[in-house]
């Protein structure tokens, strides 16, 4: 008997079937494919391998119960588990992750009909390209060369870069007819899972995207009339989605263990939430409260949990080692950024040990590494954690029912010089350390209030909401002030250092190495990014001086 060979990734398998296919061999009995490429629940199908040396073809059927095929264009349900007659030869097998589908370059090898054993495509993760439905985009990398076309359907996609590097995080399901597209579609691990729940358990790995309320399947509900969670439901969808990163709290239980806002949409987002939630209930939820799949990369409740059990499903989801000491640095460091939900901060195990090991640290630096990070407390916040937006649901004191205002023009007028101050803020990060604070961002906040009082007119609230709105339009306008004189006191230095270079370069020419030194170190200190204005002007003084000097010494010579 001849020796068994196989090349690299032997879980890669054709199907042949009503379809021409491919899938993923996970045990010696087992193959994952599409439920398309069978064709029918009770058809047979051929499994070959690809890669194996000899090669061999065995018969199966689907696992009854296992064929989940809804058809059309709806970007949903289409998988189904094969049961081979017999074990292969070949010992291979592989198991699927449950991994952020947010970004990053994966590999796919199916069969087309130019080439019987394989090709293998590159791919970029593209979240759900809104187009809604449980299935994540896959956008072309290069114009040129292989593409996915019928034949690839039901092969795995596999991580090529990153910390999840080499493993398999879904099926591809796209079936295009259409020879000029430049894109198709893939069913995440956790998709697949959620429709084969008595099946496909023992082949997954990994930590899956929620870990937020009761393990219940489905949405919870969001009514139009519920004025408070809608409006923060918005704000919240709004921050994730936009160009914003940073941190941003929810005090006083407005993530509380009884509110299901939040857990409703982060579950919006969760590729095995979206297998059991009907197309009708996402198009019949209210206006910008429905997030894309895979907009939220981790969320967790920490309530009644430790330091490390945190810690290990943060490392687990993103395929980190667990007890990584650089976990927080890892995380801050990802690409694309993350995206991280983590509420019952004050009911962990030790809550202090939490926010000074791992959500300060995460805090500090996710603006500048464009993380958008969520935190939720039932009650007060810690005095030492920053953050960039505070959704306090918390009605604001201090109004009048008489008198007039407009609330709405205040908020909205905010809400643009904050905009205009955050662009500010990221040119002052890029050209300045330690360059002046933002203040935080008070417009989120105050729609959240607004759309509330709305709902209750005369409300003394509309008048508290635009007292606010004034003192948080001062607090932009200190901001923007104190960075044009930080711009100009990089002016002033730089005029200084180049009057004194003209003044030395009259007297001494390019002779004097050693005040060419002082003038180079002033230099980079004014133009190499960022700049330490305290240091720089010490350097162009001392080069001034120095310039002074030795005018004095030749004039006295």
């Amino acid at each position: 008997m001849g020796t068994h060979h196989h090349a690299e990734h032997p879980w890669r398998v054709r199907v042949s079937g009503g379809r021409r296919g491919a899938g993923v061999l996970l045990d010696e009995r087992h193959v994952l494919t599409c439920a398309h490429v069978v064709g029918d629940e009770n058809e047979r199908v051929t499994v070959s391998s690809a890669v194996c040396l000899p090669e061999w073809r065995i018969g199966a059927r689907v696992v009854p119960g296992s064929w989940v095929y809804r058809g059309g264009d709806t970007r949903r349900g289409d998988v189904a588990l094969l049961e081979l007659d017999q074990p292969t030869p070949c010992g291979a097998h592989t198991r699927l992750w449950c991994a952020p589908l947010s970004g990053g370059r994966v590999r796919v090898h199916g069969f087309p009909r130019a080439e019987p054993y394989g090709i293998s495509v590159d791919a970029e993760l593209a979240g759900d390209g809104g187009r809604g439905g449980e299935f994540g985009l896959l956008n072309r990398v290069s114009a040129d060369g292989q593409w996915i076309e019928p034949g690839y359907s039901g092969a795995g996609v596999a991580v090529l870069d990153g910390d999840h590097a080499g493993h398999v995080i879904g099926i591809v399901v796209a079936d295009y007819r259409n020879a000029d597209a430049r894109a198709a579609w893939m069913m995440p691990t956790e998709t697949i899972r959620g429709y084969l729940p008595d099946h496909f358990g023992p082949y997954v790995v990994g930590q899956p995207a929620d870990r937020l309320g009761a393990a219940t399947a489905g949405l919870p509900e969001l009514g139009p009339g519920d004025a408070l969670r809608v409006a923060l439901t918005r704000e919240l969808k709004g921050l994730l989605t936009g160009g914003w990163a940073g941190t941003v709290v929810l005090p006083g239980g407005a993530a509380g263990p009884d509110t299901t806002w939040l857990v409703r949409l982060v579950r919006t987002a969760d590729p095995a939430t979206r297998a059991g939630t009907s197309g009708a209930e996402f198009a019949a939820a209210p206006r910008d409260t429905v997030l894309g799949l895979g907009t939220i990369d981790a969320a967790f409740d920490a309530r009644g949990k430790t330091v490390a059990e945190v810690t290990d499903y943060l490392a687990e989801r993103f395929g980190l080692p667990v007890d990584d000491p650089r976990l927080t640095d890892r995380l801050l460091r990802r690409e694309p950024p993350a995206s991280l939900v983590i509420t019952g901060v004050d009911r962990a195990q030790s809550p202090g040990a939490l926010v000074r090991e791992v959500l300060r640290p995460l805090a500090v630096r996710a603006r500048s590494h464009g993380v958008r990070l969520v935190l939720g407390f039932d009650g007060p916040l810690p005095e030492t954690l920053p953050y960039e937006v505070s959704l306090d649901p918390e009605p604001l004191t201090g109004g009048s029912p008489a008198g007039s205002c407009d609330a709405e023009a205040r908020v909205a007028e905010l809400a643009a010089a904050e905009a205009d101050a955050a662009w500010l803020s990221r040119e002052n990060e890029r050209r300045f350390r330690r360059p002046p604070a933002l203040p935080r961002a008070q417009a989120p906040r105050l729609r959240v209030r607004l759309a509330v009082a709305r709902g209750a007119e005369p409300s003394p609230e509309l008048m508290a909401i635009a007292r606010a709105a004034a003192a948080a339009l001062a607090d932009v306008a200190a901001f923007s002030q104190r960075s044009r004189r930080w711009s100009e006191r990089l002016d002033d230095l730089r005029r200084t250092l180049e009057v004194n270079r003209v003044r030395a370069a009259r007297h001494f020419g390019d002779e004097d190495s050693a005040l060419g030194d002082l003038h180079d170190q002033a230099a980079r200190a004014l133009w190499q990014a960022p700049i330490d204005l305290t240091a720089a002007r010490r350097l162009v003084d001392q080069y001034a001086a120095a310039a002074d000097r030795r005018i004095e010494e030749k004039d006295r010579g």
